[in-house]
Order: C-alpha cells, then sequence, then structure tokens
C-alpha cells in the first residue's frame, strides 16, 4: 500500500526520544474513546457470540494475561480464549521435549504450529478475532487502538535499548507491524516497527493503520 510505503520511509531515521505533539500527549486518547464507544454495539455483540463458542469447548471463554503497559504499568490483557487450559504449563513441557520448537520459541515468541491451540481458536487467531476483548482494555485507559503489541516482562528484556520506547505509549490493538509484516514472525522486526512507530505517533499515521487493519488480519497467516 502506497501510504505505508511513505510512512516507512519517513519513519526510517529513530529521534533520541519519541515526539509527544498534541495528538500523542491527548488527542490519541480522546480517538480511542470515541472510536470504542462507537463500535461498541457491533463489537460488544460479536465478543458474546464468541465468547458463547469458545466456552462450549473450554471451561472459561476468556482469557487473561498479565502484559507491560506505558510507564511499566501491569495490566490484565484480555482476550477470548483459543488455547486449552494451563496452557502456560503445557508450553514449558513442549519446550523441554522439543528442542526445534524451543528454538522457534526463543526466536519468535510463536510457534508456528502450535499443539497448545483449540481447533476453533485456530480461526479466531488467524483473523485476529481473539483480540476484541481488548476493546475494554482500551477504555479502561490499559492500551490504545494503535501502538506496539502489549508484552509479557520477558518480552520486554528483547526490545533492548528499544524499550523506553515501548513504555512510553500505550501498547495498540493494532499497529505497524500487524499491517505490515504479521506474516513474517521476526521478533527483531517487530521491535523496530514498534520503535517506528513509536517515534512518528500522528493522527493521519493511526487512522491508515486501522483502516488497513482489516484487510491484512482476514490473509491466512497460520499464526
Amino acid at each position: 500500500m502506497a501510504f505505508l510505503d511513505h510512512t516507512s520511509r519517513h519513519i526510517k531515521v529513530l529521534r533520541t526520544s519519541p515526539r509527544q505533539g498534541a495528538y500523542a500527549r491527548g488527542g490519541k486518547r480522546l480517538f480511542d474513546v470515541t472510536v470504542c464507544v462507537a463500535l461498541l454495539p457491533a463489537v460488544g455483540l460479536t465478543i458474546l457470540v464468541l465468547w458463547m463458542i469458545a466456552k462450549t469447548r473450554a471451561h472459561s471463554g476468556f482469557f487473561t494475561h498479565p502484559r507491560i503497559g506505558k510507564n511499566g504499568v501491569v495490566f490484565q490483557c484480555w482476550k477470548i480464549r483459543t488455547m486449552i487450559e494451563n496452557a502456560d504449563q503445557a508450553l514449558l513441557e513442549i519446550l523441554e521435549n522439543h528442542p526445534e520448537k524451543k528454538s522457534e520459541w526463543a526466536t519468535n515468541r510463536k510457534l508456528s504450529n502450535d499443539p497448545r491451540i483449540l481447533p476453533f481458536g485456530k480461526f479466531l487467531r488467524r483473523t485476529g478475532l481473539d483480540e476484541l476483548p481488548q476493546i475494554w482494555n482500551v477504555l479502561r485507559g490499559d492500551m490504545s487502538l494503535v501502538g506496539p503489541r502489549p508484552v509479557t516482562r520477558p518480552e520486554l528484556s528483547l526490545y533492548g535499548e528499544g524499550k523506553a520506547d515501548y513504555l512510553a505509549i500505550r501498547p495498540g490493538i493494532t499497529g505497524l507491524w500487524q499491517v505490515t509484516a504479521r506474516r513474517a514472525p521476526c521478533y527483531i522486526r517487530r521491535v523496530k516497527l514498534d520503535r517506528q512507530y513509536v517515534h512518528n505517533v500522528t493522527f493521519m499515521g493511526d487512522l491508515r493503520i486501522l483502516l488497513s487493519t482489516l484487510p491484512v488480519l482476514f490473509r491466512p497467516t497460520g499464526q
């Protein structure tokens, strides 16, 4: 997409500190709340349907996990459940018994064929619909509509010198990485794109990313 190519060229050079213009300081939050309130009836109904389906395959239709937000504040990130119960413990067993998966996890923080994922969960994760409940996180102020993907504490260490950039802004439901490199789960690339976004927060940039998110989500990724 031409405008995304233009955005990438515009943000090639990182500044020493994130730009905090009027939009980043206050307009972004107003934009988040306005859009979420407008979408809430339709999104809420979709979440209800997905929750009912997920609940038939697991004890709970929702899943929450601690993530690191702006200024290092820990919050519970909401999702539709896509994995088996006790997924964290199952992951430890998988990594212990399968060295090749341990190497893949260390590189990408994902498994291309994750045995923990429920059958219906594969569809949800491929389309990103499992993340719709994060609209609640946005309304609460934990997240933004657009920003870096929320990370766990171990993942934050992978940001290296870019850790301060990540902590300078609310994480987002969607972002520059999702609309440009979601099909290539390289964590180094993801960190680079997150840092690029943080240094160039604008209303038009957020609007472009939001408008690009839907068609990108529905391209098969297998992730």
